[in-house]
């Protein structure tokens, strides 16, 4: 039960365990509400039996007594073991979908836009937040009361019982039988909320470049249509869950119509008493209204499933794992024979071996989409290769747990991602138990120092979402920044100097120089110039090594590289005319 509860909702043992203590709440304090029945059937007896006796009197009143502190515990326990379980479990949930994440290979990330992501997180989460809070205790609750009230009612007379209860069975199967309809309108609203999410999100990020080439009037025009085709999916949706759950709740009222027709035939007869006859007319009345809600309730769990489904995706996806014991003799970093492809039917690496040595300086260069940057985020195993093997120090990275391997990494990428957090604490990402001089030192290497101290607030200055108060060559800076900070034993630069002026781009590589000194240095670079003093090019083209070597004996043999040294001479030798 606990397996199924977590597999079915995402929930953790914990929370599973919870939802069943929630269950069982559930059912005790519907039981304590058909308590007053029970006694105001005993108290209406007595009263139509000539009144009620002087010594039963205070029993009624401490009856009635108890029955308020019954309702009273009952509905305590029941809304601490839904509502105060629930919200922690949600907690739990988000942490550990946030933690899943955190170890999925990039390839997931690929495949999924941060707009779905973020809604599963915290849309998502809501519903089942809700669904475990309001949904799924109340109705097991309900229907394992009713079952128990049922028996009650069995023994009592079995005609009036089966007179009340025959349409249950046909209500809820009503609404069971459309729960292939229902998630499949759910699973469409799904599809084109998160078309519309996407819309939104891309329109809020692309606005500079809509702006600029006059296009926001066509992107609003289908952004609109996004809207309009989720208001028109809800309306389908909430009218498909409707017809099902309405025609089970008539089917229900019919319980109230064959209690009474079945009890005055009964009455007639004289097979039954007027008081057995009003208990079950009263009970039934308060029977059905809350099992009115639970079919609410039921087609509302029904709909979760989608919700269920897309976090289970995320909960199922294999990790990449790996010991946390480093086993490397060295920093030599290792491709052999690597093939690899974000896509199966399409390979981005079909053969690449080379060595990028320990105290050198290995530079990747070659045409665009050659698989450079695919290189180097193997190199760090961002993802995981599909042949051959990639080791660091004769130790095999896919054996290795990511975050320990990483400890060996310095990285600058090309794409910044800055924090919304001043310039001091988006450099101490790169060590986080970093001291301030230890930042600042940092700082400075990579000539941070120059725009820092003329911000408003100096290095405390908050530098906006992803460094929006920045310019490109500022946001860089701090990104070696950070590799300057954590200091590691290998060094991944993809086109780090690439968003800066000349001025500041030879004070960075004057400083990059510093940094890489007795490590292992990997560089892709598109300027020439820049990897001109590298100790060992690899050119890359259509994902196999075409040329390795020293830069001077590359030259020397008309290749690639030769031919790409040319052509960016020529291109810099050109002007306006």
């Amino acid at each position: 039960m606990i397996n199924y509860l977590q597999r079915k909702y995402a929930l953790s043992e914990k929370g599973a365990k919870d939802m069943v203590r929630a269950c069982i709440t559930c059912i005790f304090s519907n039981i304590g509400l058909m308590l007053p029945i029970a006694l105001l059937f005993f108290l209406t007896s007595d009263l139509m039996g000539g009144g009620v006796p002087a010594g039963k009197a205070r029993i009624y009143i401490i009856g009635t007594i108890l029955c308020l502190a019954i309702v009273f515990i009952t509905t305590y326990f029941q809304y601490n073991a839904t509502f105060f379980a629930t919200y922690t479990e949600s907690g739990i949930r988000r942490i550990t979908l946030a933690e899943k994440l955190r170890k999925m290979p990039l390839s997931f990330f690929g495949k999924k836009d941060l707009s779905d992501l973020t809604s599963t997180i915290m849309a998502d989460c809501a519903q089942l937040e809700t669904a475990s809070s309001h949904w799924i205790p109340q109705l097991i609750g309900s229907v394992i009361s009713t079952t128990l009230v049922a028996i009650g009612l069995f023994f009592s007379d079995w005609r009036m019982a089966l007179a009340a209860l025959w349409v249950l069975p046909i209500a809820f199967g009503v609404v069971l039988f459309s729960s292939k309809v229902q998630f499949s309108l759910n699973k469409k609203q799904m599809a084109v909320k998160m078309a519309c999410a996407d819309g939104i999100q891309e329109c809020l990020e692309s606005v500079r470049d809509l702006r600029a080439n006059n296009a926001e009037e066509t992107y609003l025009q289908g952004l609109d249509e996004k809207i309009k085709m989720v208001e028109k999916r809800a309306v389908i949706t909430e009218l498909g869950t409707a017809v099902f759950v309405a025609s089970a709740q008539m089917i229900l009222k019919l319980g109230i119509a064959t209690v009474a027709l079945v009890g005055g035939v009964l009455l007639r007869e004289g097979s039954i008493s007027i008081l057995t006859f009003f208990m079950y007319l009263l009970l039934v009345s308060r029977l059905y209204d809350p099992l009115q809600m639970s079919l609410q309730n039921l087609a509302a769990m029904i709909a979760s499933d989608v919700q269920c489904e897309r976090m289970n995706d995320i909960l199922s996806h294999p990790v990449q794992t790996g010991i946390t014991q480093l086993s490397n003799q060295g920093y030599d970093i290792v491709f052999d024979h690597v093939g690899f492809g974000y896509q199966e039917a399409e390979q981005v690496l079909r053969d690449v071996s080379f060595t990028a040595k320990q105290g050198e300086v290995t530079a990747l260069i070659g045409p665009s989409g050659g698989g450079k940057t695919t290189v180097s985020r193997l190199a760090a195993r961002f993802w995981d290769i599909t042949k051959g093997k990639i080791t660091v120090g004769g130790m095999d990275i896919s054996q290795i747990d990511p975050e320990h391997l990483l400890s060996l990494y310095s990285i600058v990428f090309q794409e910044v991602t800055l924090f919304n957090n001043s310039v001091l604490e988006n450099i101490r990402i790169g060590r986080k138990d970093a001291t301030e001089e230890e930042v600042i030192t940092a700082a400075k290497l990579a000539h941070c120092d120059e725009f820092a101290e003329r911000l408003p607030q100096g290095w405390d200055t908050l530098i906006g979402e992803n460094g929006s108060e920045l310019s490109g060559g500022e946001r860089q800076r701090i990104s070696i920044a950070r590799a300057f900070l954590k200091d590691a034993p290998i060094i991944l630069l993809d086109e780090a100097t690439a968003s800066l002026d000349v001025g500041n781009e030879s004070k960075i590589q004057e400083a990059l120089s510093r940094l890489i000194r007795r490590k292992t240095v990997l560089i892709i670079a598109h300027r020439m110039r820049t990897v001109a003093g590298a100790d060992k090019i690899v050119v890359l083209n259509e994902g196999v090594v075409a040329q390795q070597g020293a830069p001077e004996a590359l030259l020397e043999t008309k290749g690639i590289y030769h031919t790409m040294v040319e052509l960016q001479a020529e291109a810099q030798s050109w002007k306006m005319v």
